[in-house]
């Protein structure tokens, strides 16, 4: 039967912070996202092992490890995951890093949730 429905795509939120993950998971779970979240790199990794993920937000600074080496490695093992880096780092140098690291967007910290959703 077909429903007419498009597939939802599915996003995975890596963010130390329980407050800025739930709220980011929340902001997209109101615009009919399917999320995950992870609170670091481990958690992130049993994640992209055990489910298909169109999109990872990704915090740079995360306790067990940074988000800029974890972008470079998982670019260089050829995951095609699209990446938004979300970092309170705005330097233009962190931006152009993030980008030439792989990542596909890059947003400073505070952000409009709305300029995330676009």
């Amino acid at each position: 039967m077909v429903t007419g429905q498009q597939p939802q795509e599915r996003i995975l939120v890596v963010e130390d912070d329980e407050d800025i993950r739930d709220l980011i998971a929340g902001q997209l779970r109101m615009e009919h996202y399917a999320v995950s979240t992870a609170s670091g790199l481990g958690e992130m990794r049993s994640v992209l092992g055990a489910e298909a993920i169109d999109l990872v937000i990704l915090d740079l600074n995360l306790p067990d490890g940074d988000g800029l080496s974890l972008c470079r490695e998982l670019r260089a093992e050829g995951v095609e995951t699209a990446i938004i880096m979300v970092t309170a780092r705005g330097s233009a140098v962190d931006r152009v890093l993030g980008l030439e690291l792989g990542a596909d967007d890059y947003l400073t910290k505070p952000f409009e949730p709305r300029e995330l959703l676009a």
